[in-house]
């Protein structure tokens, strides 16, 4: 998902706007996260930018998206752009671990 979203509306006021803007990204993720995994892959990873523009976009993590959202808005930002990339992630197993044999004494 990449999307520049504008906050400026005639009718509805700017936090109106801003919840729809999170809920979009919620639905987003919802969406993602239900589609079925590749084989070998054990869970849906997101590689997330958000900034002013594409070209101010920074690396956030999933986890800081809503609270980058609000900070946009804290400095009067008048556009948010959002891109949100799905990755399917894979966990090595890990190795047995062999017991230790006892040492007689």
């Amino acid at each position: 998902m990449k999307k520049l979203f504008k906050l400026e509306h005639p009718k509805i006021k700017v936090p109106r706007v801003v919840d729809s803007v999170k809920h979009e990204i919620k639905k987003y993720l919802k969406k993602e996260r239900s589609t079925p995994l590749p084989t070998g892959a054990r869970y849906w990873g997101f590689n997330c930018k958000i900034g002013e523009s594409e070209e101010t976009a920074t690396d956030v993590h999933l986890s800081s998206l809503l609270k980058s959202v609000d900070a946009l808005v804290e400095k009067n930002s008048m556009t948010i752009y959002v891109e949100i990339t799905p990755e399917a992630i894979e966990v090595a197993e890990p190795e047995p671990i062999e017991p230790i044999a006892e040492q007689e004494v």
